[in-house]
């Protein structure tokens, strides 16, 4: 039996983030075949294309484009920020993506979670990722998509995601996900 390991980019750095609460609910479900785990994003500089040319990353670059490398699949989970993606996010597939010739997501199967505390649940960073993934070559799943919205009224006293139909859509989400992976893994495989 096949393991996938699964990389959870989440493109919030709050300590309370509701994002990061979505990624815990995804990574406390049976397991199975399918491995999550959150991939660390906090700690990557800005790019800079001088660290590559002059053969000198940051180590934080060189951890990240390993963890990239040894993925089978990445979910991204992320808030908006002025209608756009995090800063921090787009930095993450900037720095996995380079140097030129070496992007690390390349032929990967993808998906995005996007939340917000208001009504729209993030449409505007969901639809502005998918124009990077697609760029950089990841294979981003197209339905079901996830906008979360009202994403605060989810979430319990004790911190984690208490809705029960939030829960089952994640819970549905996550297996559309998880058929979408093999699918891709599989197709690739027939080259």
């Amino acid at each position: 039996m096949n393991t996938y390991n699964i990389g959870i980019i989440v493109g919030s750095l709050r300590k309370q983030s509701y994002n990061k609460k979505i990624a815990a609910f995804i990574c406390e479900q049976p397991a199975n075949k399918f491995n999550y785990r959150v991939i660390e994003i906090g700690d990557l500089p800005l790019y800079n294309q001088d660290f590559d040319d002059e053969g000198t990353p940051p180590e934080s670059y060189v951890r990240f484009r390993k963890e990239i490398a040894a993925l089978d699949a990445v979910l991204f989970i992320t808030p908006e920020y002025n209608r756009s993606v995090p800063a921090v996010l787009k930095n993450a597939i900037d720095v996995g993506s380079r140097p030129y010739g070496k992007n690390k997501w390349d032929g990967k199967p993808g998906a995005i979670i996007s939340s917000s505390p208001g009504a729209y649940g993030a449409f505007g960073a969901n639809h502005h990722i998918r124009q990077s993934l697609v760029f950089v070559n990841i294979y981003p799943m197209q339905q079901p998509e996830a906008y979360l919205g009202n994403i605060k009224d989810c979430i319990g006293e004790n911190g984690k995601i208490e809705l029960q139909r939030t829960k089952d859509f994640l819970l549905s989400f996550k297996k559309a996900f998880e058929h979408w992976i093999i699918r891709i893994v599989h197709t690739k495989g027939q080259d």
